[in-house]
């Protein structure tokens, strides 16, 4: 047989050369370009979440100068004291930590309440970059929405949907606020429960990594025109760990009378310590009081003190419900409810629920006030209730 000649060889070997070049690029280009996010390994049984239930997102806060963002636009300092003509007292519809919150009008005729962020400090800087970042990415009805935000200069500002039902706080402790409410009903108590029982559901369950809130309480509850119920203020919101136990360790943030023992102590961090902090708002929707008050007689004072040997005793928990409810509610459902505030706000966190436990109780009591078979966790509470 003839040998083929040399210039034919070569260009046969070139011509491999280059298409496996090629192949081995788009391969790597494949690898690059796909999605990096893993399902969260955090405690509990996360396996009936669909793919489209879980919401990834990655946790860079520099782009948010870069422009308009998904779900929020860019204000200048100029529009918002325009909404908020110069930034009026009689606008001020909250004040916090971080800052002081107006009702404003924007440029389209959209009513807005726009938070204006103190000092220049770096908490505060993460706060806004944290709040921009999280709900820029994250979607839910259980959460307030953005509409933008304003990084003009040193101004830091926050445009959130309007709720012309302020907060928990003010229709639960109103003392703390100049506007009068009416008190709430049971049933509406019930609703408001498992409305920001579902949005810390979202945080802990349908993220990925998981997002902590860490400073759950009344006051960062919203309430629409309906009554529904919004969680808001992520400023000192962290993300989970990837590791089984879903713990990380950080500094201790939060408020007085809400945070989880563990965490004041250790500084160890899970999505446990925002489950003690709801059994926190739980017991204040039972009683009408405040988690720490020093007014109240020696033994009173501390709230979760006080409520947790009365929440599982029958007769006990009646006489600590809330005055105002007049007697209007069911004896029943407020035994059930006090005995899922029980579990949340034990001092152990493995023995406290996870929030999709307590979501799934508080169904049945909303949507079906008699006769609902009761979930997992009412079977697994029940015999501590006498």
């Amino acid at each position: 047989m003839a040998a083929l000649p040399l210039n034919y060889i070569l260009l046969i070997v070139i011509s491999i050369t280059i298409l496996c070049i090629l192949f081995i690029s788009f391969f790597l280009l494949l690898i690059i370009r796909r999605p990096k996010c893993t399902k969260h390994a955090g405690s509990g049984d996360r396996n009936q979440i669909s793919n489209s239930q879980i919401v990834c997102y990655r946790q860079d806060v520099s782009c948010i100068y870069e422009g308009k963002k998904k779900g929020g636009q860019v204000f200048t300092y100029k529009e918002l004291e325009l909404a908020t003509d110069g930034f009026s007292e009689r606008n001020v519809i909250g004040n916090g930590g971080f800052g002081v919150v107006f009702r404003g009008t924007l440029g389209d005729g959209t009513v807005a309440a726009i938070k204006v962020l103190h000092g220049d400090g770096k908490q505060e800087e993460r706060a806004f970059r944290m709040e921009v970042d999280l709900l820029n990415r994250l979607t839910s009805s259980y959460l307030v929405e953005l509409l933008g935000y304003c990084a003009d200069q040193h101004h830091r500002l926050l445009v959130f949907e309007f709720m012309p039902n302020g907060n928990l706080q003010q229709h639960l402790h109103p003392s703390s606020c100049n506007h009068y409410y009416e008190p709430l009903n049971w049933s509406t108590r019930l609703r408001i429960a498992l409305d920001c029982a579902r949005g810390l559901e979202f945080l802990h369950e349908h993220t990925v990594p998981s997002v902590i809130h860490r400073d759950f309480k009344c006051s960062n509850i919203l309430l629409d025109h309906n009554f529904r119920a919004k969680v808001s203020d992520f400023g000192m919101a962290k993300t989970g760990s990837d590791k089984v136990n879903g713990q990380v360790v950080t500094r201790v943030l939060g408020t007085s009378g809400y945070v989880a023992p563990e965490y004041a102590l250790t500084g160890r961090l899970t999505t446990k310590s925002d489950v003690y902090s709801y059994g926190i708002v739980l017991l204040e929707l039972l009683t009408g009081r405040v988690p720490v008050d020093t007014l109240r007689p020696p033994g009173e004072q501390v709230l979760v003190s006080w409520a947790l040997p009365r929440l599982t005793n029958r007769d006990k928990v009646v006489e600590m419900v809330d005055p105002a409810l007049e007697g209007q509610y069911s004896r029943k459902e407020l035994i059930q409810v006090a005995a899922i505030a029980a579990v949340c706000v034990q001092s152990e966190a493995e023995y406290r629920p996870l929030i999709t436990d307590v979501v799934q109780s508080l169904i049945p009591l909303v949507k079906s006030p008699s006769g609902s078979t009761p979930s997992r966790l009412h079977h697994q509470i029940a015999i501590s209730v006498s």
